[in-house]
């Protein structure tokens, strides 16, 4: 803790550092997993591809996905982009597969009383189908931007800043309390974003906020006008 006090300048510089490039990519990748997981969802042998796809990306090792893609985009190995272009796609890889797994979890007789009332397939994936799988894809969302904040430490191989430099630093100086120390801050920021992220869907999924499940009626309701939604 002496090391955190004393050099807490420093530390909230890696920090500021690592937060942008484990969430820019997070971002990132919900912007590109989302179209593509709603696409591939009721459409099996596309998305058995993508689950295969998505599978064969995140097997890649992020320190030779940080050595490859340099060449590969004319870009420096320390630049920073190296690292938001691989976790992104180490993000979409997890989240592209979130997605469709998460459009399951809507009942089917909520699918089927939109489908009666003369829903257009887009209508229907905006207002009923999105919303109800908000729980399941937040759940996916908090695994896929913890685990960002864990890998951009191993960007501090290749020199790129963030928390992961009090990993490397302590090696070098042979200095304990400052690889503690990154520990300590990753654990926060791991726990802080997770919490932030669960409020978020706690936030977004009001007619869930009472802990239990609402009927298929009520969560029809909820979707199609919030306003009806909260009326018994």
């Amino acid at each position: 803790m002496k090391y955190l006090i004393d050099n807490f300048d420093e530390i909230l510089g890696f920090t500021r550092t690592h937060l942008v490039l484990a969430l820019v990519p997070l971002l990132v990748g919900l912007v590109i997993a989302i179209p593509i997981g709603a696409l591939v969802h009721r459409v099996p042998w596309l998305r058995r591809l993508t689950v295969t796809a998505a599978g064969i990306a995140y097997t890649i090792p992020s320190l030779a996905l940080f050595v490859i893609l340099p060449p590969l985009l004319g870009i420096s190995t320390i630049d920073p982009l190296n690292v938001i272009i691989a976790l992104t796609i180490y993000s979409v890889a997890l989240l592209v597969v979130a997605v469709p797994a998460a459009l399951d979890s809507v009942p089917a007789a909520v699918l089927d009383a939109s489908d009666a009332i003369g829903f257009g397939r887009l209508r229907r994936t905006l207002t009923v189908d999105f919303p109800l799988a908000l729980p399941v894809f937040i759940a996916n969302l908090r695994v896929v931007a913890v685990t960002n904040i864990s890998m951009v430490t191993v960007g501090a191989l290749i020199g790129v800043g963030g928390l992961g430099k009090l990993f490397t630093q302590g090696y070098q100086r042979d200095y304990p309390d400052e690889i503690v120390a990154g520990i300590i801050v990753v654990l926060v920021l791991a726990l802080v974003i997770d919490r932030a992220l669960y409020l978020l869907g706690r936030l977004c999924t009001p007619w869930l906020r009472d802990g239990t499940r609402a009927s298929l009626r009520q969560q029809l309701r909820t979707a199609i006008d919030p306003a009806k939604g909260g009326a018994a």
